[in-house]
């Protein structure tokens, strides 16, 4: 039977939790987020007709990246099991969980900033090239500023994908407001606990949201 009692020690589990989510989503963006911008850098230069155009190179990566995009995090973070363990040492555990939630950020980091990427005007590069820059000058000081607002969105809508993430995470033991949804939630009826979670996972989205929002009008007024 359902019921919505709270006490002082699901206070101090909450916080815990809480904790345990701002750590697995810090680190993964912050990891995740800079090795998917080289890694989109390099699909959209290596692209048939990019600044650095290497169709086989691009090929591996796009097929890599199609490979993990698909396949659910919760098969996923099963499936890296051996490799987690080998890699952080164990396999449950917040810190664990980072390891594979920062491997699929990176893939989906990837394909956000290739798309920013290719939505630029066409000739910004060519008046790049016409100027004589070098292709990491194009990449790096003309495409990545021009597509900043984009980006800044992306990376935007990308934090709450690492935050569905960690909450699928706590499914399997890896703590956050996830594991305390379903644990101290759901799995003992207790309503009140599984809707403070949800309350408190929409407003971190909401708060997130503000600030990339404000950042891209910012860079768009300054254009």
């Amino acid at each position: 039977m359902s019921n919505w009692t709270w006490s002082a020690w699901l206070t101090q589990t909450f916080w815990t939790a809480l904790g345990q989510t701002l750590l697995m989503v810090s680190v993964t963006l912050l990891i995740g987020g800079l090795l998917g911008l080289a890694l989109g850098l390099t699909l959209y230069g290596t692209r048939p007709g990019g600044v650095i155009e290497n169709r086989g190179l691009y090929w591996v990566l796009s097929v890599i990246v199609n490979i993990i995009r698909p396949i659910p995090f919760v098969i996923f973070i099963t499936v890296m099991t051996p490799v987690t363990l080998v890699v952080m040492g164990a396999y449950i555990g917040t810190v664990p969980a980072i390891f594979p939630m920062t491997i699929v950020c990176t893939v989906a980091t990837s394909r956000i900033v290739e798309q920013s990427l290719v939505a630029t005007d066409p000739s910004i590069v060519e008046a790049g090239r016409a100027m004589g820059a070098s292709r990491a000058h194009i990449l790096f000081r003309i495409l990545v500023p021009e597509a900043l607002a984009p980006l800044i969105l992306g990376y935007t809508f990308l934090f709450v994908g690492v935050l569905d993430l960690s909450a699928v995470a706590g499914a399997v033991s890896s703590g956050g407001l996830g594991q305390f949804a379903i644990s101290d939630g759901y799995a003992k009826f207790n309503n009140l606990v599984t809707l403070v979670a949800v309350v408190t996972m929409i407003l971190l989205v909401q708060l997130v949201q503000l600030l990339g929002n404000y950042l891209a009008r910012l860079i768009l007024k300054r254009r």
